[in-house]
């Protein structure tokens, strides 16, 4: 929470390190906080956060507390531009720690930045998404991003609800 490795550290109010369910089968990761995330110290709690919970709800029959939700970055990059590399990589212990001790059964990214991370690709989200990886000990499955979602409309929506109905296929099949 102390944390002062890169230049975000300097422009944040909270560390947004994640929430949710420590040990849960389900974890998200997302590109890192907005403004809504850095003042409540909690990840997806604006817009694209009432559109996960409603979707997560809706297409994976959980709410928040029964998943874990992190972001690549634990701090905002200023005014929300994209995370720069070298943050990504001085971010990517934490994550990676998170990752590790939660050890969910099925990773979901939400859009490029966590996609492209966890992956190792360089491929833009519209071209891995519906697909499931295998990935430690269980599937990741790339999806957009809410935000991205909120702007692109109907079909962006679908083919999220599609992700994560095959995220819930895979908690149904990917071994405890």
């Amino acid at each position: 929470m102390s944390c002062t490795r890169c230049a975000l550290s300097a422009g944040r109010n909270n560390v947004v390190f994640g929430v949710g369910d420590p040990e849960a089968d389900l974890m998200f990761v997302g590109e890192g906080p907005g403004a809504q995330e850095d003042l409540q110290g909690e990840p997806f709690v604006g817009k694209s956060g009432k559109l996960l919970d409603q979707l997560m709800l809706e297409e994976v029959g959980i709410t928040r507390d029964r998943c874990y939700i992190a972001n690549v970055v634990k701090c905002r990059p200023p005014g929300n531009r994209d995370p720069h590399p070298v943050e990504i990589e001085t971010c990517r212990p934490f994550l990676e720690r998170q990752l590790e001790l939660i050890d969910p059964r099925v990773v979901v990214t939400l859009g490029n930045f966590a996609t492209k991370l966890l992956l190792a690709t360089d491929e833009g989200i519209s071209r891995v998404r519906g697909r499931s990886y295998p990935y430690r000990n269980g599937v990741l499955i790339p999806t957009y991003h809410p935000a991205a979602v909120l702007r692109g409309g109907g079909q962006a929506l679908a083919q999220m609800r599609a992700d994560l109905v095959r995220a819930k296929q895979a908690l149904a099949r990917v071994p405890v």
